[in-house]
């Protein structure tokens, strides 16, 4: 096989088509406080792509990063800060800060310190978090696309495809969803489905007949999307080669699972640009705030960027509920599911699915990368 596909094949962080995710130790450390990783200065992939999906000069998406890794850091003293009054958190684009609520004003000035705005709430988020908890146990209808705890409403948002929100069970589940705790509606186009696409050519992997991409390299393999495969199913490469086998997959309920890599394929902590941009290093995993930008790379549609919407979202697949997700604004079409979603040179989780497409726009959802690391015990691959 030649060589520089092969790497292309590994290092491709994220080549689309089902699910990924996980976190773990040095992981953990790296996230608590700021190193050189947070320091590092952006490549001209991640710049490029923002500077065409945002609409930013390249100083503005420069600053935007800048802010951003900041932010990451604000946030967790800031938490930290609020104590049992934190109610969320999020990035602001227009002022480059952080804003966190709380519900407790005497926690103002020492979360102020921290370097955070501040405004105050109803709901802390440990009770948005129950509420949550208590909608997740509720039998929702297709009509229903998903929830996920809102720190700026202080609710639960509950999306409904707007054609069908006069349906009786739809009518019936949001009047369980309200006895359960605040919750806000949201109107969809489209119910969310799954990203995988059938056998057809790129850089992809095959399992079956089924076409996934690799999502991110860790120390003895790569981490995909659960829907891709159970397991001990086998794993070719672009080439039809012998790359490994499932070792650990889930879906739904989790939408996330691990490869091995052996037979002359090997792991690298990059995110591939496929030829639009330069390929991205992963220096770790920190966990980028709601409302702050992300990028994300896909066998199929390669690399576009936009903005994290909303963090522990449920969304409801026709095979079924998967929790703890992340919402964003990025484009996907099939195939890119298992991609690789990237804020600056942070890894942030493996393209699950989504609705709509990268000529009309959509939303996609991606299950944090840290959860899957710590559910298998992975070490993510960095440089």
């Amino acid at each position: 096989m030649r060589r520089t596909t092969v790497l292309r094949s590994c290092l491709s962080a994220a080549l689309l088509l089902s699910t990924v995710a996980a976190g773990v130790g040095t992981q953990a450390s790296a996230a608590d406080s700021p190193t050189a990783a947070d320091r590092a200065p952006a490549s001209s992939a991640l710049i490029t792509a923002m500077q065409r999906d945002l609409g930013l000069t390249k100083t503005q998406a420069t600053a935007r990063l800048q802010a951003e890794a900041t932010a990451r850091t604000v946030e967790r003293a800031a938490e930290r800060a609020a104590g049992g009054s934190y109610g969320g958190s999020w990035f602001e684009a227009e002022s480059g800060k952080l804003t966190v609520a709380i519900t407790d004003d005497a926690r103002k000035k020492a979360v102020e310190a921290t370097g955070a705005q501040v405004t105050l709430v109803e709901h802390s988020e440990r009770q948005l978090d129950a509420a949550m908890a208590r909608i997740d146990k509720l039998d929702a209808p297709s009509g229903v696309s998903g929830w996920h705890v809102d720190p700026k409403s202080s609710s639960v948002v509950v999306g409904v495809v707007a054609e069908r929100k006069n349906d009786n069970d739809v009518q019936a589940f949001l009047s369980q969803a309200r006895q359960a705790g605040p919750v806000t509606l949201d109107e969809t186009g489209q119910a969310p489905r799954t990203l995988a696409a059938g056998t057809v050519g790129g850089d992809p992997y095959y399992t079956g007949n089924v076409r996934c991409s690799i999502g991110f390299s860790v120390y003895g393999g790569f981490v995909t999307a659960g829907h891709c495969g159970q397991p001990s199913a086998g794993v070719r490469g672009w080439d039809g080669s012998y790359i490994g086998n499932f070792q650990g997959s889930s879906f739904p309920e989790n939408d996330y699972a691990w490869v091995n890599v052996g037979s002359g394929w090997w792991t690298v902590p990059v995110v591939l640009g496929w030829g639009t941009v330069s390929d991205q290093l992963v220096r770790g995993s920190g966990e980028a705030p709601v409302g702050a930008s992300i990028c994300r790379s896909g066998s199929t549609t390669h690399w576009h960027c936009g903005t994290v919407l909303a963090k522990n979202e449920t969304v409801n697949y026709s095979q079924g509920a998967v929790r703890q997700m992340t919402k964003t604004n990025v484009c996907a079409e099939p195939g890119d599911s298992g991609g690789s979603f990237i804020s600056g040179d942070q890894a942030q989780g493996v393209t699950s699915g989504g609705w709509g497409n990268c000529s009309s726009g959509g939303e996609t959802w991606f299950q944090p990368i840290n959860e899957i690391l710590n559910r298998y015990g992975l070490t993510l691959h960095t440089a």
